[in-house]
């Protein structure tokens, strides 16, 4: 499976925001972005350009694909079938993203970061419907139980993000008991209960010309 193995900071200096991209580590002083917030490269600093319609499409596209950690192919097919689906194509993007178990995962607070969830997926931390999942991709649904499993409680990953975790406010379509370390999706999302700060219309129309 192809995966992103470089710096993630990188990617948030070139899209000129944080993006969440390590967890805890992004509210330090050791993130990147805070001591670099210019582009990467050596002409990072100095670099100015006219932003055209089609790079600030390219750009948006570019900043939710690493948002989501999918790489460019996946991202076309869930684009693909998002536009043959029902409703708002932009909308239908994001809910199918929002839909991996990775995310999920991460939205429940088992994980600290998106990279962290995909990483504990693949070594088999969790259950889904008491059944183990290894896929980050696996697309959850309405009424799925996400569960740590038994020999995983005492992960530091999982217990660390779990403690800080505790007493936040969750979104409304999810339910967590963090003392069965359990969580279940009550329903979809709509575009309002997603936190996410990306302009889905313009994916659409980078992927329409």
């Amino acid at each position: 499976m192809a995966t992103y193995r470089a710096a993630k900071c990188r990617l948030c200096r070139r899209e000129g925001e944080k993006l969440f991209l390590k967890g805890t580590r992004c509210f330090t002083e050791k993130c990147a972005f805070e001591r670099r917030g210019y582009a990467p490269g050596e002409h990072g600093k100095d670099r100015r350009s006219k932003e055209t319609s089609y790079g600030l499409q390219l750009r948006m596209k570019q900043k939710t694909r690493r948002i989501y950690g999918v790489l460019e192919r996946q991202f076309r097919n869930y684009f693909a079938k998002a536009e043959s689906q029902k409703g708002v194509t932009g909308e239908n993007l994001l809910l199918q993203l929002e839909r991996r178990l990775d995310n999920i995962v991460f939205r429940m607070g088992f994980a600290s970061s998106r990279s962290a969830a995909r990483q504990l997926v693949r070594h088999r931390h969790f259950t889904v419907n008491e059944r183990i999942v290894d896929i980050p991709s696996f697309e959850v649904k309405v009424g799925d139980e996400v569960r740590v499993r038994p020999n995983s409680k005492n992960v530091p990953f999982i217990l660390g993000s779990v403690e800080q975790s505790k007493g936040r406010e969750m979104m409304n379509w999810i339910s967590v008991d963090y003392e069965k370390f359990s969580g279940r999706i009550l329903e979809y999302p709509t575009r309002a209960n997603i936190p996410t700060k990306v302009s889905e219309q313009l994916i659409v129309e980078l992927y329409s010309k």
